[in-house]
């Protein structure tokens, strides 16, 4: 009979002193028994199955996402960044001033506003043309006209040289409302030395003039953006020519001056206006600035009246 040890070994190792050919005893089941079909080792080829292109891994519950992932939000629900998801393209969208919705409430919250001051502009230049009591008084109190002049120059420049004031409700509302009243004001004290007449016609050629180029600066593709430089040097020059003109006065230097302003500042009014459209012209004012768009533009009208309203009064002398 063979011995144990050498059919074990297949015959070719001599049986080692103390060795037990039953230890350890064999568990039932182990090791497992191999399946058909499947390779040994242990390794299954195509597990895990790839990835597909064009899909986000899938999130397991309880784990943490993977890195480089970002998951998107629901489609048309906007984050707390003013983005929104696109599910058609599966890109995340930021709400630009480029955008319609934000461009067009953009242009009616300026426009409400210069309508209301335009509105309260003509009712002080209306009292003191037709109301003589109200003439009479400011007549007599001089003081009066210094006064919203000193307030008219404060809000501005703090309008124009502190972001916060201008761009802070309610207190943007209020140095624009002390703006409006002192310089509606200021206009009819000037226009309480012309006749109703020429007042009225200088009203009704500069809102001809305004609607005109305002229509003008919506349709046309010239991008007048570009002349912020060109425009300021011309108002400076514009100023200095004004203070010649105070030295050496007469009516040809008045009717040049004035119709040099009105220019100047007819292009001011589509520059501004461009300004605020935005879209596809070079620069475009932040849609936070309306009370900021809204004064550009009513210092703008305010001017072209004031240059009309003195060559009318030239060609009258």
């Amino acid at each position: 009979m063979q011995d144990p040890n050498q059919a074990y070994y297949g015959g070719q190792y001599p049986q080692q002193p103390g060795y037990n050919p039953n230890y350890p005893p064999q568990q039932p089941g182990y090791p497992p028994q191999q399946q058909p079909g499947y390779p040994s080792g242990g390794y299954i080829p195509g597990y895990p199955p790839q990835q597909q292109p064009g899909y986000p891994p899938q999130q397991q519950p309880g784990y943490p996402p993977q890195p480089g992932f970002v998951q998107p939000p629901p489609p048309g629900m906007p984050s707390a960044y003013g983005t929104a998801y696109d599910p058609e393209t599966g890109s995340v969208k930021g709400f630009e001033f480029n955008d319609q919705s934000i461009r067009r409430g953009f242009i009616r919250k300026v426009y409400s506003i210069l309508t209301a001051q335009l509105l309260i502009t003509l009712g002080f230049i209306t009292l003191f043309l037709y109301h003589r009591p109200t003439k009479l008084w400011v007549q007599n109190h001089p003081e009066m006209f210094w006064i919203a002049l000193g307030v008219m120059i404060v809000t501005l420049i703090s309008m124009a040289c502190c972001g916060d004031v201008r761009r802070k409700a309610p207190m943007n509302f209020i140095f624009l409302t002390l703006f409006t009243l002192a310089q509606a004001f200021l206009l009819g004290v000037t226009t309480a030395n012309f006749s109703s007449q020429e007042v009225m016609l200088a009203v009704g050629i500069t809102a001809a003039v305004c609607l005109g180029l305002t229509l003008f600066a919506f349709q046309t593709k010239w991008d007048f953006t570009v002349m912020g430089g060109i425009l300021f040097v011309a108002a400076l020059i514009l100023m200095l020519f004004g203070l010649i003109a105070i030295f050496f006065p007469g009516k040809t230097i008045t009717l040049v001056y004035a119709s040099a302003g009105a220019l100047i500042f007819s292009i001011y009014l589509v520059y501004d206006t461009q300004l605020m459209l935005g879209g596809e012209h070079k620069y475009s004012i932040s849609p936070e600035e309306y009370i900021f768009a809204a004064l550009n533009l009513y210092l703008d009208i305010v001017n072209i009246f004031l240059y009309i309203l003195t060559i009318i009064g030239a060609t009258r002398d």
